[in-house]
């Protein structure tokens, strides 16, 4: 398995001095860093190669990120995107993390900050949850493989999740049975402090019980427990290796 150092990053940002500050910042650090300033100049670099992070300016010219974003996840598979927005209202993120994004920086922001979420990011996508000898759980009617970072009905019928609900989802099957506060989450998920008007968390849970009902429906996955957190309600099982 490629390094996270290793890892091959498309940038997507039209203002030029910002693009050329991010670019040099990752190449520093190691990365391999490719740039677009609109969505045919992303098409055009995804066309010839296959990135492991997509970092994604919210303002465009023509397509804009949330545009983008939308239709990356349309195409099923789980690439990690970052978005990248000066807009600092709470709307506009949670807008951006429904449209399918595993997390958010908002200009202007700390260079450190935004090697940490990229790292984050590239360690979740590459299954950094600690290792156990078999890693296949199944829980009401639904089988999660936590290497392979498949989930499927019985049946063999996927469900496609992004980076941040596979990676929220791994959390309360590890975790069987035990109220889950935000602050957790978030903290094992995105590596910070919750802010108490982040609802990253919130969104990422909404989406998941979205995707799980439209192919079993009536399966009450995660509940809210008020004033606490949440619970992943199906009794969990280890499947024999």
């Amino acid at each position: 398995m490629t390094a996270v150092s290793d890892a091959l990053i498309v940038l997507v940002e039209d203002d030029e001095e910002i693009s050329r500050l991010v670019r040099d910042l990752l190449v520093r650090e190691g990365f391999s860093v490719d740039v677009a300033d609109t969505a045919t100049g992303l098409d055009q670099i995804l066309a010839r190669k296959r990135p492991d992070l997509v970092i994604l300016d919210l303002m465009l010219p023509g397509q804009d990120g949330l545009a983008i974003c939308r239709r990356l996840r349309s195409r099923g598979g789980a690439l990690p995107i970052l978005m990248l927005t000066a807009k600092s209202d709470p709307v506009d993120r949670v807008v951006g993390l429904e449209m399918g994004a595993d997390d958010y920086v908002t200009k202007p922001f700390d260079p450190r900050e935004l090697l940490a979420r990229v790292r984050a990011l590239l360690r979740r996508a590459r299954g950094s949850v600690d290792a156990e000898p078999n890693r296949r759980y199944a829980f009401d009617g639904l089988v999660i493989d936590l290497d392979a970072r498949q989930l499927a009905t019985e049946q063999g019928e996927p469900i496609v999740l992004t980076s941040a609900e596979f990676e929220l989802l791994a959390c309360f099957v590890l975790r069987p049975r035990r109220v889950l506060s935000r602050d957790q989450l978030l903290d094992w998920t995105r590596g910070r402090a919750a802010d108490p008007f982040d609802r990253t968390i919130d969104m990422t849970i909404s989406r998941l019980r979205k995707k799980v009902e439209a192919v079993a429906p009536g399966l009450n996955l995660i509940t809210t427990v008020r004033n606490n957190g949440y619970l992943l309600v199906p009794a969990v099982k280890q499947l024999p290796s």
